[in-house]
C-alpha cells in the first residue's frame, strides 16, 4: 500500500508512506463517515508504521475532511471520493465531487451566518490545491505533520 525508494527498501521522505480511498454515499451520515475513515487512517499509518501523528494534526485532519466533504455534498450533485495520503511530512485529504466549478474564498465578514468552510480550510492547511477535472473538480488540502506547538520541527517515526 505505501510507495517504496527504488532499490533501498524504505519510503522517501516525500514518498507516500500509505494511500486510501472511499466512496461516500450520499446520505446524511456521510461526513461522519469520513471523519471515522480518516481516524482509522490515521492510527493504520501510526499502527504499519510507526510515524508519531501530533494530536493537532489528528485534530486538523477531521475538521478539514469535515469542512471538504460537507462543501461536496452541499454543492455538487451525485458521488463525493475522498482519498488520504501520507508522507513523513504531511497528510493529504483529497475530496472529487461532480461540480466543475472552483470555490473561492469569500472576504472576511463576522456577520455572516455560514460559508465558511473554505477559509477554515485555508487557514488549517500548509497547502491548497483546486483542481478542475474532466468531470468535476479535486481540491486537496495538504497539513503539516510537525506540531507547532511543540518543540518538534517534524514527524519523527517512534522508537
Amino acid at each position: 500500500m505505501g510507495s517504496r525508494a527504488e532499490g533501498e527498501g524504505c519510503a522517501e521522505p516525500d514518498a507516500y508512506l500509505m494511500r486510501a480511498g472511499y466512496a461516500l454515499e450520499g446520505d446524511g451520515g456521510c461526513i461522519a463517515d469520513a471523519r471515522r475513515h480518516a481516524v482509522a487512517f490515521l492510527d493504520q499509518v501510526h499502527t504499519d508504521h510507526h510515524l508519531h501523528i501530533p494530536a493537532r494534526t489528528r485534530d486538523l485532519t477531521q475538521l478539514v475532511v469535515s469542512e471538504l466533504v460537507t462543501n461536496a455534498r452541499k454543492y455538487a450533485p451525485g458521488p463525493v471520493l475522498m482519498e488520504l495520503r501520507i508522507t513523513a511530512r504531511a497528510v493529504d485529504v483529497v475530496v472529487w465531487d461532480s461540480d466543475p466549478t472552483v470555490p473561492v474564498p469569500r472576504a472576511a465578514d463576522p456577520g455572516r451566518i455560514g460559508q465558511h468552510g473554505l477559509e477554515i480550510v485555508k487557514a488549517a492547511a500548509k497547502d491548497l490545491f483546486i483542481e478542475q477535472e474532466p468531470v468535476g473538480k479535486r481540491v486537496t488540502a495538504r497539513l503539516a505533520l510537525s506540531d507547532p506547538a511543540s518543540s518538534d520541527t517534524a514527524a519523527r517515526p517512534l522508537a
